[in-house]
């Protein structure tokens, strides 16, 4: 894509965002300031909601908000009021630690799969049904047999990114061209060698197509889990201000949830595509 067509791409993305930003200002105007905060909230700050105004905030008291939380991220003022900053970090940590468990099981288990017809019959089963189960229903189970919040939120994380990865590994080591393969036997490779310097490139691409997937799955899942399970991190923060009535707070978190989402999404992204595409 040449630079005259992402100009007109990130012209195009200005124009919807103002558009939606534009919308949005209209649709709580006269509400605005402490007026579009919600009544709890405006209370608290010592403001006055005139009757019948809507509790949506506009983008300016979003924006306050933000910038409020920009510049102070990593404040610490007690067990239920902690910076943004502190409550992503224990996320992305969650997730991390969680995901990385789940490439460690995924990958060799993905190979051993795509490369036996025989084991791939014999899990199929097992897989089928694991697969689906919403990765929320393991929290009670977790919560029982762990009696520890936060393992048992990073083990809900592996449940639910382990799946993509593995069947994504699978796939891909299974579609490896067979002509690449025999030429590997007749060279005498052994078995380990091939699967590191033919199948492994061969499949790369699609292998982290999985990992993307499950990385997007599995932010998801931190958030809600983190809802259950309380204490910190991002998911707890939105509960938390949502019994604070701070909807300014939630619509904030929101925000940060997505950028951190993209960010994630976009590193393997540029890995898939180095991967795909190597200079």
């Amino acid at each position: 894509m040449g630079w005259s067509d992402r100009g007109r791409a990130l012209l195009l993305s200005a124009l919807v965002l103002g558009v939606f930003l534009a919308a949005w200002h209209l649709a709580t105007r006269g509400t605005g300031g402490a007026e579009g905060l919600d009544p709890a909230y405006a209370a608290l700050m010592g403001a006055q909601v005139t009757e019948g105004a809507s509790a949506m905030p506009g983008p300016l008291d979003v924006a306050a908000e933000l910038w409020r939380h920009v510049t102070d991220p990593f404040y610490d003022a007690g067990p239920n009021d902690k910076g943004i900053g502190i409550q992503l970090a224990y996320s992305i940590g969650r997730v991390l630690l969680g995901y990385g468990m789940a490439v460690i099981v995924a990958i060799p288990l993905g190979f051993l799969i795509g490369m036996s017809p025989l084991v791939s019959r014999a899990l199929d089963p097992f897989i089928q049904i694991m697969k689906p189960i919403s990765p929320l229903a393991w929290m009670p189970l977790a919560l029982y047999t762990i009696r520890d919040s936060n393992a048992s939120a990073v083990f809900v994380i592996f449940i639910c990114a382990v799946w993509p990865m593995l069947v994504n590994t699978a796939f891909g080591v299974a579609t490896v061209r067979r002509e690449w393969l025999n030429v590997a036997r007749t060279l005498e490779i052994p078995a380990w060698k091939r699967a590191l310097t033919v199948v492994l490139p061969a499949a790369a691409p699609t292998i982290l197509t999985g990992m993307r997937i499950s990385i997007g799955i599995a932010w998801l899942v931190i958030v809600a889990a983190e809802m259950l399970v309380g204490g910190t991190g991002i998911g707890y923060f939105v509960w938390n201000e949502w019994n604070n009535l701070s909807i300014v707070n939630v619509i904030v978190a929101i925000l940060f949830i997505g950028v951190v989402g993209m960010v994630l999404d976009q590193l393997l992204a540029a890995a898939a595509r180095l991967v795909t595409f190597p200079e």
